[in-house]
Formats: C-alpha cells, structure tokens, sequence
C-alpha cells in the first residue's frame, strides 16, 4: 500500500477534527459516541460478505479503518497515542502470537494453533494481572460483544478448566430444563423472572451450539435471513391471491407458510435440515 495514502486519510481525519476549521459533528464525537458507529460499520463489513458482495466490501472496509483512525485521532489529542501506536501493537501482538512463522515454534495443523493463540493469549492475560488484583479465566471477554458470541467465548474460557458438559446431549438437557422454567414464569406472571430465565434458555442453547460445532450467531443470522424470506413470500403470495396481510387469519397465513416451505424444499432437493 501506498504510505502517502494513509498519511491522506490521517490528514483527512486531523481536518475533520481541527477546532478551528473542521466539521462540528466530527469536532463534538468522544470514544463513546462514536463506538456504536465503529460496531455498524464491522457488521456492514460481515453484511457484504455474508452476501457475497465483494463489490461493496472494499467501501465497508475503508468505513470500518476510518473508524479506527477516528478513535485514533482522539486519542492522539488527548496525549494518549496516534495511529502509529495502533499500528506498532496490533504489528507486535501478531509476531508475538505467530512464534510458528516469525520463530522456531511448530504447530501441526490449524487447530493446533488455535490452541497455542488461546494459550498465548492467556499467558498475556496473567503477565497484565497486577498482585493484589483478582484474576478469572474470563477476564478480557468484552461486554459489548453481540450476546451470543460473548456466551459462546464466556463458555469456552470456562471449558478451559473443565466446568463445562461433556456433550451437547447434556447441555440439551438444559435447554429442556429452562423451558420447563419459562412455563412456570409464564403462569406466575413475574416479567423480571421470566426475562432471567428466557436470557438462560438463550444461554444454554448457545452451549448447545457451541458443543455441536455450530456457531451460535452464524446459526441465528441464517434463522433470521430464512424467516426474512420465507416471510416475504408469504407476503407475495397472499398479494397474488388478492389477499391482504393484516386481514388474514394465522390459520391462513401459516398455511402458505407451509406452502412456502414446500416450495423451497423442492428447490432445493433433499431436506438439508433446513425445515424450522
């Protein structure tokens, strides 16, 4: 890449930021506002490749970078470091947890070296615990992480010392325990014990996921992408039929959700397990 290019994007950010002469939305931004738009620019990012949209992930990505120098600059004007000390850690830390390529280390497939980067990781974790200050396995697993990838790393720290199932069967057992919890809230009424308990359904069906092999978030945006469509075409059948949505019965309307169903099934041969 073209140094002079990013020394361009810098020189754009320190513009937009000048207190004299810069924009006065960009001038007004703090870490805090501005990290929402940082989170909508990563998923625009997972957006275009989920749909293959190579074309726009070019523009997604110089999105999400100039997120990165946005947080930079500010940190830069507040004495705290400049982009080049975001380049220089994230330059170390790679170095540093590669020992196999940029040392003497060998690992033998790539599951080893998952191994190795978690142990890596966790050997850092320790080194920055200070005497004095408690220190837990799941230290460093971000809050604001989307809730079913910060379950799933919550539960993979603590398989790391074996508090955890021994296969998704027992973690399924779970599930079947918290919803016989979600019918008891359901019939007492308390809102805030039914939340808790809905949140631990949630909870033990990302173990679930995560014991089978499954990506529990990549599972739930498929969910999501097949209701999205199987939905619209209800809606476009029902048009066809000279039928209105909002005056359709549900018997009607789940009765084209089965036709739709049927449908796709037939599209696409025989059942992959794709039938929820």
């Amino acid at each position: 890449m073209n140094n002079n290019r990013i020394e361009a994007l810098l020189e754009v950010m320190a513009r937009l930021r000048d207190p004299e002469g810069g924009c006065p939305w960009d001038r007004e931004q703090t870490f805090a506002t501005i990290a929402p738009y940082t989170l909508e620019e990563a998923y625009e990012v997972a957006d275009a490749i989920e749909r293959n949209a190579l074309d726009e992930l070019r523009d997604e990505l110089g999105d999400l970078l100039f997120q990165v120098v946005f947080h930079a600059r500010m940190a830069e004007e507040a004495g705290l470091f400049a982009f080049p000390d975001v380049v220089e850690s994230v330059v170390d830390k790679m170095i540093r947890r590669h020992p196999h390529v940029f040392g003497e280390a060998e690992v033998a497939n790539a599951e080893a070296q998952t191994a190795a980067w978690e142990a890596q990781k966790a050997r850092e974790r320790a080194a920055r615990a200070t005497s004095g200050e408690s220190h837990s396995v799941i230290d460093g697993v971000a809050v604001a992480l989307p809730a079913l990838n910060r379950a799933e790393k919550l539960q993979k720290r603590a398989s790391r010392v074996g508090f955890d199932w021994p296969d998704a069967g027992g973690a399924l057992d779970k599930v079947t325990e918290e919803v016989d919890e979600i019918r008891t809230e359901l019939a007492r009424g308390d809102r805030d014990a039914l939340q808790s308990e809905i949140g631990d359904l949630l909870f033990a069906c990302v173990n679930v996921a995560r014991l089978a092999g499954v990506d529990a978030e990549t599972a739930l945006r498929g969910a999501n992408t097949k209701f999205d469509r199987r939905f619209r075409s209800v809606e476009a059948t029902l048009q066809a039929r000279g039928r209105e949505l909002g005056h359709c019965t549900l018997e009607e309307m789940d009765a084209v959700w089965e036709e739709v169903k049927a449908a796709e099934r037939k599209l696409a041969g025989p059942p992959q397990g794709d039938d929820a």
